[in-house]
């Protein structure tokens, strides 16, 4: 049987609903009661995860700009005036950093639906019953609001759902972040194997620090919090004992090898780790998961005395891969330089747990230390 050709290589995509990675559309009511709920229900987030809301205007008379306006404030705030169309694929890279996007679901349909039963918009609801495939559950504006004969004709398990009455805010926001926990990425591990160990004069990963080649040392160490681990190595390279990761971003050091594991599997988030680290033990490693923080790009390790971050033991989020590549894009490809110019969550730890070792004198000294 003849091979079907293919014209592009095929990758692994992250997982996404339309316009985001996770988005609940709002609909059922009066637009201006939906936003009201989404601000209500979104400052119950504000330090626990990132939302966004996609609407649209009602203002018939407005008219694109003749130029795109940016406008910024001292406290951080940003306006933007630009003339756009939405496009799918271009809302994913826009709405990729962040946990949740509410929509109005009068003026967009959303992957998955809240419905708001209002009595005074069955018609709006007929409107829009095949929209409603995913609905994650009700609720009521009134006490006296009515489940329409045609919604139950249609999905006849929806009172089944949980329903709510609007005002009860606290437990909506604790179901809404429910949804929003079901898809914070699972943590895989990618240990960085692919360094050339010239200060060192022999491979730094078959160093034995601590009764076994620092190599295994450093993969046991995550398995044993039990992250599924890679080890990332240089083009058409391999390691038996050691599930791999090819290095596709070639000449980048450690920042391809990052690209690289999220290109292998960007549904991940990726606890990287160095083999020159020989310090880093099972409570830092613990210490770091228990302060992961996913709506931010990463969660990194700093010396309480140094500057900055260490971006060579860091939990990197999947929004971070788009942020990366937007570095490159730009010329750099330090994985530092993106930490430092980006929202990250820092835990310090005391300078000598992450202590690199790359020279033959510093071998010794530490291997001493460490069997001490």
């Amino acid at each position: 049987m003849q091979k079907k050709h293919q014209k592009h290589t095929k990758l692994k995509r992250r997982e996404s609903d339309i316009f985001a990675p996770n988005e609940i559309a709002i609909l059922g009511t009066k637009c201006s009661i939906i936003a009201d709920f989404v601000q209500k229900t979104s400052k119950k987030f504000q330090k626990t995860a990132k939302i966004a809301y996609l609407d649209a205007s009602h203002n018939n008379e407005i008219q694109a700009p003749i130029l795109d306006v940016y406008t910024t404030h001292h406290s951080g705030n940003l306006n933007v005036n630009t003339a756009i169309e939405l496009n799918e694929n271009n809302e994913k890279i826009r709405f990729a950093d962040y946990d949740l996007l509410f929509i109005n679901g009068n003026h967009f349909k959303g992957a998955k639906q809240i419905l708001i039963l209002d009595n005074e918009k069955e018609a709006s609801v007929l409107k829009r019953l095949d929209q409603l495939d995913r609905i994650q559950f009700v609720v009521k504006l009134n006490n006296d609001s009515n489940y329409f004969d045609f919604l139950v004709a249609e999905y006849p398990t929806i009172k089944n759902l949980k329903c709510y009455h609007i005002d009860e805010i606290d437990v909506i926001a604790k179901h809404i972040d429910n949804l929003i926990q079901e898809k914070i990425a699972p943590i895989q591990g990618l240990i960085l194997a692919g360094g050339k160990s010239s200060r060192m004069g022999k491979d730094k990963t078959a160093l034995n620090y601590h009764g076994k080649s620092q190599l295994e040392h450093t993969v046991r160490l995550l398995e044993d919090n039990l992250l599924t681990t890679f080890v990332s190595v240089a083009t058409n390279h391999q390691l038996e004992n050691f599930e791999t990761i090819q290095d596709k971003f070639v000449d980048l050091g450690a920042f391809g090898a990052i690209c690289s594991a999220f290109q292998h599997n960007p549904n991940k988030a990726w606890l990287v780790l160095a083999t020159d680290l020989p310090f880093v033990d099972d409570n830092l490693i613990k210490l770091l998961l228990k302060h992961r923080d996913s709506q931010k790009i990463a969660t990194a390790i700093k010396g309480k005395s140094k500057q900055f971050v260490e971006p060579l033991i860091a939990i990197y989020e999947p929004k971070a891969y788009p942020v990366l590549l937007s570095y490159l894009a730009q010329g750099y490809s330090c994985p530092r330089k993106v930490l430092i110019n980006s929202d990250v969550e820092i835990v310090e730890v005391d300078d000598d747990l992450i202590r690199n070792i790359n020279t033959l004198k510093e071998f010794k000294e530490a291997h001493k230390e460490i069997n001490e």
